[in-house]
């Protein structure tokens, strides 16, 4: 049940229940207007039933009481979780203030926690949407830009190692972090599309590698991954075509959890992969386009592409033998750069994301990435 809900058990203070735990022993033992509460694993439709009776007060009543439970709830109205996700943060902000007061910690600790207070005060600043927020372990962050209730297409930006809420945006190198990766593919989108009706989440919600060391180099931490992913796509709401824009180990994330993934799911684009734990696009099995692009300067690129004894992620999908259709990075400049304006990596991240197919731009001088739109075209 934790693992299909998104919440992780990592960072609690010795003989201390964490914040997830007591929320959901809060949760399981409530009711509401004499109604029992939906189980927290509960599919996201019924969830959706459940608050679809409430009205505004009652949702907001529900969301004041169980704050770290609703704003995480596949199912959940996106304006009740953004409410509910903003008290989350509010509380969690003067816990960590606490701990960097707390002169029985760590001189590194209490660094840590007032980073981490700085952090959460910023996520919880009025206008920001945040989709998810669970405070254990490194903390799991997703953001939206734009209205999800009003978007026709939602793009999801899954990103790789060394992401957090403390990685989750940077004021220095800011493309680099999943918010400005979204803002600027965001702004991409509108610019290609003015007219479109579009949405773009970044999306820190599993735990991801710390470095390049042995958790990059198996697939026990994309496991996990996929299975919030499947849950996140799942559960958002209306009927918006969705995208994923997988950078580095996102792509591992993004290829195991492909072939669950709703059918909304209509791309799948890997930049920078180190594999998707496939040897082909069509072992993936699914009915999504499958997109890949390298930069010639990434350094992925002397990564070796095997999978053996559970070390590597398989076939590398620019590959011609992977079968994706490959897309131009041009200007992307190394394994960081696919989200600078200007690039032809973001210019086509933006025409997938808007619909706009049939004007990609190819990794090669023929049209061979642009076959077809349908989704029965294959990958």
């Amino acid at each position: 049940m934790l693992t299909t809900t998104g919440w992780t058990a990592v960072y609690r203070p010795s003989g201390e229940a964490s914040p997830r735990e007591a929320a959901f022993a809060s949760w399981a033992g409530s009711s509401f207007a004499g109604r029992a509460l939906p189980a927290a694993d509960a599919p996201a439709a019924t969830v959706a039933r459940f608050f679809a009776a409430l009205d505004g007060a009652q949702r907001a009543r529900l969301a004041e009481g169980h704050p770290l439970v609703v704003g995480n709830l596949d199912g959940v109205p996106p304006t009740v979780r953004y409410r509910a996700n903003r008290m989350a943060l509010q509380q969690a902000a003067r816990s960590e203030e606490a701990r960097a007061h707390d002169v029985t910690l760590a001189p590194a600790d209490r660094v840590t926690a007032a980073r981490r207070a700085h952090r959460f005060e910023s996520l919880a600043e009025p206008g920001r949407q945040i989709l998810t927020f669970d405070p254990t372990g490194g903390a799991l962050v997703a953001e939206v830009f734009g209205s999800l209730g009003e978007a026709r297409r939602i793009s999801v930006i899954v990103p790789g190692v060394d992401t957090d809420a403390l990685t989750f945006e940077r004021t220095e190198r800011r493309l680099t972090a999943p918010v400005g990766m979204a803002e600027s593919l965001y702004g991409a989108e509108r610019a290609a599309a003015p007219g479109g009706r579009t949405a773009v989440i970044a999306w820190a919600g599993y735990i991801a590698p710390t470095g390049v060391g042995m958790d990059a180099a198996t697939g026990r931490l994309a496991v996990d991954g996929a299975v919030r992913l499947r849950s996140l796509t799942s559960g958002l709401p209306g009927r918006a075509s969705v995208a994923l824009f997988c950078h580095s180990y996102g792509s591992v994330v993004c290829g195991l959890a492909a072939h669950e993934l709703p059918d909304r799911v209509t791309d799948i684009v890997v930049a920078g992969s180190p594999g998707m734990r496939a040897g082909t696009a069509a072992e993936l099995d699914t009915s999504a386009r499958v997109w890949a692009m390298r930069d010639s300067g990434d350094w992925i690129a002397d990564v070796p592409h095997l999978e053996f004894g559970g070390l590597g992620h398989g076939a590398d999908p620019v590959s011609a033998e992977f079968g994706a259709r490959v897309l131009s990075a041009a200007g992307a400049k190394s394994h960081t750069g696919y989200f600078e304006p200007g690039t032809e990596s973001l210019d086509n991240f933006a025409k997938i994301g808007t619909g706009a197919f049939g004007s990609t731009v190819c990794a090669t001088p023929d049209d061979t990435c642009q076959r077809g739109t349908s989704r029965t075209d294959g990958p």
